[in-house]
């Protein structure tokens, strides 16, 4: 059994059988089950009364020609040759199964017949019986078909032998008739079992069709498909099972969305939290910070200019230098914290900006591409997300990667943004990284990522380079929220 599930021809049938519907393999069964039958039945019954057409057949014909030697007796004691003639055709004529019959002499020499063209070549030979018996009965093949020829002795055989040859042909046309009349049964009964099967099969398959249908919109997101209970029996019981199955992933999903919808929210309060706080400080260093060391700097280049001696003036401009570098530091911090560019401008511009400044700082040849991002402008959300990702990629590629060559691609796919960061560095191992837990900028371009309802991947080996791959829908529920906020602050 095993081997034959196994075999290929198996595998193919049942691939092809499984295709087919259900209605179509109920009515096929039911058709085949009635014409298996009714074929079955009709041969059955051709068979059984061939048999005992043959029977019967044989029974008659030895009735008929004892009959026949019976009558003759007397007519050959006699030598009454014309009576014996009129008694082989009167034979002929009552019994219209008898094709001819012949009478035979003590010494095999024959007396009379009733084939009138001339006696058959070859028939006398093809049957004889014995004086000690009752009959001998064989089947001859003629042109009209088979023959029983039966031999009976006359008188022990004293007198002669009587033989008689019966037809079969009366036969195969009432057993041909009965086969007709069981076949045209068998098609009637078929017709009424395709209507049956056709009732049977729309009972028992319309709640199949309406559970698949059910099942095709529960798979598409609508988890309100509800389905009615036709009968109390195992379809029944998976209507009450799909039911349920229903109102769970219903509830399953409306608590999804609320966690989503409450994960929207603190991401965007996280996010607007870091950037507002980026914001103080980058204004803290800027007023604050900055100003400070201006005056330091002012201080500085007083006493330089008021200073008699040399030293003095050359340690003040020293600490002049110290100073103008200082704050230029922490002006491009401040710029890094929070970058004006990027409120004033927007994306496009302020990566520009800070690629060119890369470019200087890091001896980096960086090119820069975007695509689909000059009709409208992204969420604050996205846009900050995508300028920190840059940021973290490319201080990676300066800090790690040794390239000379780096590549920033920011295009609008649809509803999703995709970044592509590629150097021409010395590569790693992604696994190997992941499992050390190192790269804090790869995890934090991740996090941010996923916050957003994207995902990373980073294709790399040692030697070969790397490119990072980011991908932030624009229906996510992060974005949505921040697209909504931006549609009412329109409005407002």
């Amino acid at each position: 059994m095993k081997r034959l599930l196994g075999s290929s021809l198996f595998r193919r049938f049942w691939a092809i059988a499984g295709a087919v519907n259900i209605r179509t393999k109920v009515l096929g069964i039911v058709l085949g089950m009635v014409l298996l039958l009714g074929l079955a039945v009709t041969l059955q019954v051709r068979v059984a009364l061939t048999r005992s057409f043959d029977a019967q057949l044989q029974d008659r014909g030895v009735s008929v020609t004892r009959d026949l030697a019976a009558r003759a007796t007397d007519l050959i004691l006699v030598n009454d040759l014309y009576a014996l003639h009129q008694l082989l055709q009167e034979t002929l004529t009552n019994n219209r199964d008898v094709r001819y019959a012949f009478i035979l002499d003590p010494q095999g020499q024959l007396l009379a017949h009733t084939f009138g063209a001339g006696f058959p070549r070859g028939l006398l030979a093809a049957n004889s019986v014995d004086p000690t018996e009752h009959h001998h009965a064989v089947w001859l093949s003629t042109d009209e078909g088979r023959v029983w020829d039966i031999a009976v002795p006359i008188f022990d055989g004293r007198a002669g032998v009587a033989r008689v040859g019966l037809s079969e042909t009366g036969m195969r046309h009432a057993v041909d008739a009965v086969t007709g009349q069981l076949l045209l049964t068998t098609v009637f009964v078929s017709a009424i079992g395709i209507a049956a099967a056709t009732v049977l099969t729309w009972i028992l398959t319309r709640p199949i069709i309406s559970l698949v249908q059910a099942a095709e919109a529960v798979a598409q997101g609508d988890f309100s498909q509800q389905l009615t209970r036709w009968a109390n029996d195992e379809i029944g019981d998976l209507a009450e099972a799909f039911n349920a199955m229903s109102e769970s992933l219903a509830r399953a999903a409306r608590e999804r969305a609320e966690r989503d919808q409450l994960r929207a929210q603190y991401v965007s309060g996280v996010i607007a939290a870091q950037e507002e706080e980026r914001k103080r400080i980058a204004r803290e260093l800027h007023d604050g910070t900055g100003q400070l060391l201006t005056s330091l700097l002012l201080g500085l280049r007083a006493i330089e200019d008021a200073g008699d001696h040399a030293e003095v003036r050359q340690r003040a401009g020293e600490l002049r230098e110290m100073v103008a570098h200082t704050l230029t530091e922490v002006r491009n911090l401040a710029l890094q914290l929070r970058p004006s560019a990027l409120d004033d401008l927007g994306l496009t511009d302020a990566l520009d900006h800070y690629i060119a400044d890369c470019c200087r700082h890091y001896g980096l040849h960086i090119e820069f591409t975007a695509h689909g991002l000059d009709e409208q402008r992204l969420p604050p959300t996205v846009e900050t997300a995508l300028y920190r990702m840059v940021q973290e990629a490319l201080t990676n590629v300066a800090r790690h990667a040794q390239a000379q060559v780096a590549s920033v691609l920011l295009e609008r796919r649809g509803q999703e943004i995709v970044l592509i960061v590629e150097d021409n560095g010395q590569g790693f191992d992604p696994d190997a990284v992941n499992k050390r837990g190192q790269r804090l900028g790869l995890y934090g371009i991740r996090e941010r990522a996923e916050l957003l309802g994207g995902k990373m991947t980073i294709e790399s080996a040692p030697g070969q380079g790397t490119s990072l791959f980011v991908t932030i829908p624009l229906n996510s529920q992060v974005v949505s929220a921040e697209y909504s906020g931006l549609s009412e602050a329109r409005q407002r």
